[in-house]
């Protein structure tokens, strides 16, 4: 959700901030816009609705020369996408340019003040609120740009990532944070900025992840300096990225959807690389045998979460009340945050999040820290947010996950989540040693049963086609797979714009089977477990009344193939893992429905990848 790129050094800096904004494009946005010094101390500022694209098509008979710069994507919030309302912003002098993340919440009290002052905006947003306070209080104060920077900051209420810079000061740019994600690239005598290391990768793989309430001064020639908002000095911490251009790149596939689709038999092997050991007798998680104590002695686990990691946390809450028999709840991070929590701290909270960055969820993570609880992160992204702000936690490993729909994301924190278990299962003995075992093959069997099941892909493309008309389906699912027809509609609603609601199979005839007819087809899953008698008489009653069915089923299952229109078989997976394997066919259904219906699999209209203002 929008994207920041900053560039100084002895670059040009315009062809790197362009090509760092299209490498933010996955995030989501609706303008793009770049602003420049050149060696004359000019500044321009270019800025257009669209695509970065577009952009650069405005661009080509402008002046864009100069060795820094600052860029932005921006996803609306306040004020219609337009050209005027992207980013960047500039003072009414003309000389202070930037661009923000986030969202000011208090941006109208701010800017009603400004304007009895005579200030005037050209805008609708909350971000040139926060330029033309920086001019008012360095004007009225006669005093340098990064004090009137502190002192606006100490005024704004919300989240921010911001960067500035100065016609007066060619040789600086000042970075801020506070709740939303921004990374400083170290290079040779070259610093970069950015929302994400995707734009920083290319030039350094040594960086500086921000933290709330910090101000960076990066100025050419001098080491990075930081400071907080009451200016005193930071420590700087500067980390090393696990990560290559190669991950970045689409590698032959039409989609990066359909590339990371794909990855997820190596993804789930890097995810349990390490973790389940000794010939497949024990699980090793560190964030849990670092805080054994906390697991054992746990009163209530509350498991918070957003969209598709909501998803993954449904199935974890089974999973950790199946196995390690400590009571479980699922929570939306937006209601749990305002939902005034009893917490004690007897209470883990598990926070997962594929970027790390999601609002909702971190200030989730400050409710449960406030209130004693103990908070364990599940995340992607090294180095983020969510993985500083909790007391431990477990990476996921799937590498960056790029197409906006979550594919590797949701089955690696499945994964996660089933070895969480496990491991916790371990502490308090409420699993045997032959059935942790006989769990753990089951994990390390996940790659090759995903690889297997990836071959379904040339019938799902040629089923698909059937399905491009529709204008609504169903999901339907039981036990561990109710879940798994919540995410395969909403991974069918996101990329193709086509309604879908998932239900637990036994709720159909409480509501939905009024829906049902020729023109609304159903998504039955329905692998062999205990309860695959009764869903199967849920595929009768919706053949019962016209509907057409397409079944996800075990291998070898010779009952439903004789009921439904489609049968994808899938191989035989225990109970507790089988929505691991059940989201391939699911995923690959969405993406052929909405490549043929010609959308923008990877980048869907009003969506982003990181949801990170509330």
């Amino acid at each position: 959700m929008c994207g920041i790129v900053g560039y100084i050094g002895q670059q040009e800096a315009y062809p790197i901030l362009i090509k760092g904004l299209h490498r933010l494009e996955y995030r989501g946005y609706d303008s793009a816009g770049v602003a420049l010094i050149n060696a004359a101390g000019d500044l321009h500022v270019y800025k257009t609705h669209g695509k970065v694209n577009d952009l650069e098509h405005f661009c080509e008979s402008k002046d864009t020369t100069g060795t820094i710069g600052i860029a932005h994507t921006r996803w609306a919030t306040h004020g219609e996408p337009n050209d005027v309302n992207a980013h960047p912003h500039y003072s009414t002098n003309g000389k202070i340019a930037i661009v923000h993340n986030g969202t000011i919440e208090n941006y109208n009290v701010l800017k009603q003040a400004l304007e009895e002052h005579g200030c005037t905006f050209r805008s609708e947003t909350d971000t040139e609120v926060v330029v033309k306070l920086i001019e008012y209080i360095q004007s009225t104060n006669n005093c340098e740009l990064i004090d009137a920077v502190r002192e606006t900051l100490n005024q704004v209420i919300g989240a921010y990532a911001i960067a500035i810079i100065d016609k007066d000061q060619p040789d600086t740019i000042i970075a801020a944070r506070k709740s939303s994600p921004l990374v400083i690239g170290i290079g040779e005598n070259e610093t970069f900025i950015a929302s994400d290391a995707t734009p920083i990768i290319d030039y350094t793989n040594q960086v500086v992840y921000l933290r709330d309430d910090e101000i960076a001064i990066i100025k050419r020639g001098e080491p990075l300096r930081v400071i907080t908002n009451a200016n005193e000095p930071s420590k700087i911490d500067i980390q090393t990225l696990r990560l290559s251009v190669s991950q970045l790149e689409k590698g032959g596939y039409p989609h990066f959807m359909l590339k990371e689709i794909y990855e997820q038999p190596n993804t789930i092997f890097d995810c349990i690389r390490g973790r389940v050991v000794n010939n497949a007798t024990e699980i090793k998680l560190s964030g849990v045998i670092d805080h054994s104590d906390r697991f054992i002695n746990a009163r209530r686990i509350i498991i918070v979460a957003c969209g598709t990691s909501w998803h993954a946390a449904l199935i974890g809450q089974r999973l950790l009340q199946d196995i390690a028999r400590i009571p479980t709840s699922v929570e939306y991070a937006s209601e749990f945050r305002y939902s005034n929590p009893v917490l004690t701290s007897d209470d883990i909270v598990i926070a997962i999040s594929q970027s790390g960055e999601t609002a909702d969820t971190l200030a989730a993570i400050k409710l449960a820290r406030e209130n004693g609880a103990f908070v364990y992160g599940v995340c992607n992204v090294v180095g983020s947010s969510i993985a500083r702000e909790t007391d431990t936690g477990t990476y996921i490993h799937v590498g960056p996950e790029i197409g906006v729909a979550s594919t590797k994301a949701f089955t690696g924190q499945v994964t996660v989540l089933a070895m969480l278990a496990l491991a916790v299962a371990q502490l308090r003995g409420t699993i045997s040693q032959e059935k942790l075992s006989e769990f753990s093959r089951s994990i390390e069997q996940l790659p090759s049963l995903i690889k297997e099941t990836l071959k379904l892909n040339d019938a799902i493309e040629k089923l698909s086609s059937t399905y491009t008309y529709v204008r609504n389906f169903l999901y339907l699912g039981r036990g561990y797979n109710y879940p798994s027809a919540l995410e395969g509609a909403l991974k069918l609603k996101e990329i193709s714009y086509i309604h879908a609601e998932g239900y637990p199979a036994a709720e159909m005839k409480h509501g939905p089977i009024a829906l049902i007819d020729r023109e609304m087809p159903t998504v039955v899953i329905a692998p062999s477990d205990e309860l695959h008698e009764k869903i199967i008489s849920n595929i009768q009653q919706v053949k019962a009344r016209g509907g057409s069915v397409i079944a996800i089923v075990t291998r070898g299952d010779t009952t439903i193939p004789e009921i439904a229109d489609h049968t994808l078989e899938i191989p035989p997976v225990p109970e507790a893992l089988s929505p691991i394997i059940v989201s391939i066919p699911l995923q690959l259904l969405a993406y052929h429905i909405a490549v043929m219906k010609g959308c923008n699999v990877d980048m869907p209209r009003n969506l982003a990848k990181s949801v990170t203002v509330e």
